[in-house]
């Protein structure tokens, strides 16, 4: 047993048990890396095994900076255009708050177990540093300060599944009864509203852009213009092959019987074009040529809010043809790349056609990404640093003293970094992949440390509670739902399966929106979800604090 004590093999412990328990999946719920984690923390917690302050407190920095590093290019974009959307995510705080000081009022809870009942029900984890630290500030015997912040992760742990299982079933079942629709047809129609001409996603592991040879067909006569013209220009006519010669091809090129035409677009697209050719030919050896993929982060004004098939038409005319969007992504998460899909700022638009065209269409629409994965640490210090220094500032209301914390500070200043960073990717890279780690690594080392040290008082909690933190849980996590799905349907008319996504993003639940899409049958509730996920993974991780100001204030 002295083995575990150790708080180096304590931390890995709970990080590799914590993930492999976390894998569990009981229908579309699986616990998650960070809530398994926790469970194994508190069990070794038994042992008394207690992990340094500091390096708490440096994992927590480190995450909150990479969440809001991530969430800076959309937030900023959202809170500018996206409040149709935003607004749920203000829905989801005021209700929980106001359920949640009803509770507190009611059963007398403490600010520990108060904010650990916020955070499990709204599935946010990032509340835990934020309250913890709010808690590190009360004027209180430091035992007290303790048992309260054992108090955090013990309530979490209680309630976290209750509230990730209420918002899953909800917007996957009842939902979809409450408003009596199929999810999987809405969202199909919606695709095709969208631009799409098939049923379902793109087949995984197939190519989104083609190129197919077909003999010229019924379209001879027209010229190459007149051709992709009458398909929404969503094919291209790259080349044509008359005779022994290989020809490049201009709008205004005309097509002869005889002529094999060389098609490139969208995989739906070309098949969609085989009824207005001849017959399919194979591709002749070495009549290929380069084309490239380059990444572009949107930065130019005049496209936001415009849709993917308007690129088009304000492009310059030798940038209309040949250019292709196989995929967008947002907030992490690939959104349709459809032809009636809305841009926003900060989207990663993957442009796709011959080099030299690709690399003007990049220069034109924002940043490209550089390739390479390496960090810039010194971006990334200096926001760290710069966090903790707006951490230090306090707001006094009253009799009640309202401090972002060096918890809250970090994310504002990720934020900040992150849309800095959008809009010159020159400076103060941080790769996904890397992003990814620091997030994932920074809140797990967090929420083990917080766990072990809770674990002696745990079981005091848990008889103290008994089932009323559950039931608590499941409540505060399916009211504001059912609040904002009567909002959006019958008051604001939203499309179920974008609300439906909207409702799992004021949740910040991935577990949940992969559970749409997986019963959508395509990705459409994500256009929904990214734009509430940015924003309540900003306000949520502030409301730490107030809780603990709320719970402090009525019991007090």
């Amino acid at each position: 047993m002295s083995f575990l004590t150790d708080p180096v093999v304590a931390l890995f412990m709970c990080l590799g048990l914590g993930y492999f328990i976390g894998q569990l999946r009981v229908g579309p719920v699986q616990l998650g890396g960070i809530c398994g984690t926790l469970f194994v923390a508190l069990a070794l917690g038994q042992l008394g095994v207690r992990i340094s302050p500091d390096l708490k407190k440096t994992a927590f920095a480190l995450f909150i900076f990479a969440l809001g590093f991530t969430a800076g290019p959309q937030f900023f974009a959202n809170i500018r255009g996206g409040w149709r959307y935003g607004i749920f995510s203000i829905i989801e705080v005021v209700t929980v708050l106001l359920i949640l000081a009803a509770a507190v009022a009611m059963f007398g809870f403490d600010a520990g177990t108060a904010a650990g009942l916020f955070a499990g029900s709204a599935t946010e984890s990032a509340v835990i540093g934020t309250a913890a630290e709010a808690i590190s500030k009360l004027d209180l015997p430091d035992g007290d300060i303790l048992q309260m912040q054992a108090n955090i992760a013990t309530a979490y742990s209680l309630t976290y599944l209750f509230g990730l299982i209420a918002i899953v079933i909800f917007t996957t079942q009842i939902a979809p009864l409450i408003l009596k629709t199929d999810l999987r047809k809405e969202a199909q129609k919606l695709a095709r509203a969208l631009g799409s001409v098939d049923d379902e996603e793109e087949e995984e592991g197939l190519p989104v852009v083609v190129g197919r040879a077909f003999d010229v067909g019924p379209a001879a006569g027209q010229t190459v213009g007149d051709f992709e013209r009458s398909r929404n220009w969503a094919v291209v006519l790259e080349r044509v092959q008359r005779g022994s010669e290989l020809l490049e091809t201009a709008p205004e090129f005309p097509l002869e019987r005889g002529d094999i035409v060389f098609v490139r677009g969208r995989r739906n697209a070309v098949i969609a074009v085989t009824d207005r050719l001849g017959k399919e030919v194979p591709v002749p050896q070495g009549t290929g040529f380069a084309l490239a993929t380059r990444d572009v982060v949107l930065v130019r004004r005049s496209v936001f809010g415009r849709q993917v098939r308007e690129l088009r038409q304000m492009a310059a005319p030798d940038l209309q043809r040949g250019i292709f969007i196989p995929r967008i992504r947002r907030m992490g998460q690939n959104i349709p790349a459809l032809s009636g899909t809305v841009l926003q700022e900060g989207d990663i638009v993957t442009l796709y056609g011959p080099e030299k065209a690709v690399a003007r269409a990049a220069q034109e629409l924002g940043n490209p990404l550089s390739p390479g994965d390496k960090a810039d640490f010194i971006f990334l210090g200096l926001g760290v640093v710069v966090g903790l220094l707006i951490g230090h500032f306090s707001l006094k209301v009253g009799a009640l003293e309202l401090t972002l914390g060096s918890g809250g500070g970090a994310l504002i200043s990720g934020l900040i970094f992150g849309w800095l960073h959008m809009r010159d990717p020159r400076h103060g890279r941080l790769p996904n992949a890397a992003a990814e780690f620091a997030k994932d690594f920074g809140l797990a080392a967090f929420i083990a440390a917080i766990g072990l040290s809770a674990g002696p008082d745990a079981i005091n909690l848990i008889k103290q509670y008994g089932v009323i933190l559950p039931v608590l849980g499941l409540l505060l996590s399916f009211v504001p739902a059912l609040v904002s799905l009567l909002v959006g349907s019958k008051l604001m008319k939203i499309e179920t399966p974008i609300l439906l996504g909207i409702i799992a993003g004021q949740h910040c639940s991935t577990p949940t929106i992969s559970a749409l899409v997986s019963q959508s049958g395509n990705s459409i509730p994500v256009i929904g979800y990214t734009v509430t996920y940015a924003i309540s993974n900003v306000l949520l991780p502030l409301m730490g604090p107030v809780v603990v100001a709320i719970s402090r204030a009525l019991t007090s």
